[in-house]
């Protein structure tokens, strides 16, 4: 949503879209739109005469002014910016609301049935797309719907099913945990439903070009040659390729598409981007893309565990946003929910629940004695909670203790 500010009401946080007026003698001109990271760049602003100008609210990292906002009581105002929709279509903000929250059993029995659709589906898309046919908009719209409903019932059942690993179908799975990851990092950073839709939207449509390349790069085991990398990146132009003239895609959609790969520094690609032209969207999809990557089991490696991801993005501080890592940390814990983890009493525990304020005390339910080997009665147990005196040593895979990770959420979660 734009809005046209005084320069006496710019902030620190804002996105400006461009210059609507300035002082008679000033002929000043931005010739790229951007954030406003400090009170420097105002200062500056002022001085070269700019009175006024239009603030892209939809980029920035704060509110819209309350003086600015419709009369409307409902989330029109967040409306007006999501993804345009078919006359039929029903607005997702009109699906949700805060107070939906579901237990986690409920919702996950919902989910596991839905993860499976949604995979059958994606692979059917992503089969097309290969053999030459456009992408189903209808279709990804529909699955990222579903994932963005979910999410806001109950956060952590969705979130469950990107811990399940497969290596021959990383593609569409990617598609499906990055839209999944996205959406339960949006709605933690307090994001209007409308606007999480758009974001689930870029984050299954952001990888999309991938069907258009050699299979054989993408699954290479060894460090790809400059011509084979050259060829890695034509994937955002294949991508952009397959959407551009589609009904329904928002800019910020395109943007995910376009700048995913982009780093604050200049060093991504295809364009070289810097930070001050790399919108929060781009950011927060960037981080989203690089974690599951990091975390998901490939045709030629398998995935590092989340603390490891999580390692990455932080000490990578001149390639990703620092704040929002942070805060991406906070929502997802050190050991995401679908994690299993070694307790000190030497037991191993499924993580059910995160603790963003103790980031390695989750909640978990304990089901295996590591010291004999075997089964034990489930218990659910708070780590925060000091009377225990138990805490995670690490996270371990499920197959070095022959768990059958599907199996055993199955077990536990569904009633």
């Amino acid at each position: 949503m734009l809005v046209t500010l005084p320069i006496s009401e710019l902030l620190p946080g804002m996105f400006v879209d461009s210059v609507s007026k300035q002082s008679g003698n000033s002929k000043i001109k931005i010739k790229s739109r951007g954030m406003v990271r400090d009170s420097a760049i105002i200062k500056q602003l002022q001085k070269k005469g700019v009175l006024e100008l239009k603030i892209d609210f939809t980029q920035s990292d704060i509110e819209i002014p309350e003086k600015y906002q419709p009369k409307i009581v409902e989330d029109t105002s967040v409306v007006e910016t999501s993804l345009p929709e078919k006359k039929t279509a029903k607005p997702i903000s009109q699906n949700i609301n805060d107070g939906d929250e579901v237990s986690l059993e409920k919702e996950f029995a919902k989910a596991v049935q839905q993860f499976e659709q949604h995979n059958r589906k994606i692979q059917a898309l992503y089969g097309d797309l290969t053999s030459g046919m456009k992408v189903d908009m209808s279709l990804v719209n529909g699955v990222s719907k579903e994932i963005v409903e979910s999410v806001f019932r109950n956060s952590n059942a969705m979130a469950i099913m990107t811990r399940l690993r497969d290596k021959e179908n990383y593609n569409w799975r990617h598609m499906i945990n990055c839209t999944i990851l996205i959406t339960v990092f949006a709605k933690y950073l307090g994001l209007k439903p409308a606007m999480v839709e758009q974001l689930a939207m870029g984050a299954m449509l952001h990888d999309v070009g991938h069907a258009k390349l050699p299979q054989g790069i993408l699954n290479k085991d060894s460090k790809l040659s400059e011509l084979e990398m050259k060829a890695l990146e034509k994937h955002v132009a294949q991508s952009l390729g397959l959407v551009k003239g589609e009904v329904g895609l928002s800019k910020i959609v395109m943007d995910m598409i376009v700048n995913h790969h982009e780093r604050l520094d200049g060093t991504g690609y295809p364009r070289g981007l810097k930070a001050e032209n790399l919108s929060k969207a781009a950011r927060i999809m960037a981080i989203v893309d690089v974690y599951d990557a990091i975390t998901a089991d490939r045709p030629h490696a398998d995935g590092n565990e989340p603390v490891h991801a999580l390692r990455y993005l932080l000490t990578n501080k001149s390639l990703f946003d620092p704040e929002l890592v942070q805060r991406f940390i906070k929502c997802m814990g050190v050991h995401p929910v679908g994690t299993i983890v070694k307790l000190t009493n030497e037991r191993l525990a499924l993580v059910l629940e995160g603790n963003r304020q103790q980031p390695t005390a989750p909640k978990v339910r304990v089901f295996y004695n590591t010291k004999h080997n075997h089964h034990i009665t489930a218990k659910e147990m708070d780590l925060s909670d000091d009377e225990h005196g138990v805490k995670i040593i690490a996270a371990v895979r499920p197959l070095d203790y022959q768990i059958n990770l599907s199996r055993l959420l199955k077990d536990h979660l569904l009633v």
